[in-house]
């Protein structure tokens, strides 16, 4: 029996919108759990980069890495239309995730 595994992408940023963080992990709601109460060393820590305000879902570890290097290398306006047309008010995408407040 296949076991069902996810993947997911994600986009982190500040209160104010100003830095951008793109990620992948396979437990979503641990990471960003991580990233918000700085557990994770590094920039989001150094930036207090914690809003999740976009991510995609995949079953395919390696085709989810793709996807994370393609948008680590877009531009900051590609991001951001992206974000746009998935979240446009940029809202903290955390709770609807995982009804943590």
């Amino acid at each position: 029996m296949k076991s069902y595994k996810q993947y997911s992408v994600y986009i982190l940023t500040t209160e104010k919108n100003t830095a951008l963080y793109t990620g992948v992990t396979n437990d979503l709601v641990r990471r960003v759990y991580e990233h918000k109460h700085n557990l994770v060393k590094g920039f989001t820590q150094r930036y207090n980069v914690h809003k999740l305000v976009y991510y995609e879902v995949g079953e395919d570890i390696m085709a989810t890495i793709e996807r994370e290097k393609q948008i680590k290398n877009w531009k900051r306006y590609k991001k951001v239309a992206l974000i746009n047309a998935f979240n446009p008010d940029w809202h903290d995408l955390f709770r609807e995730i995982s009804g943590i407040e």
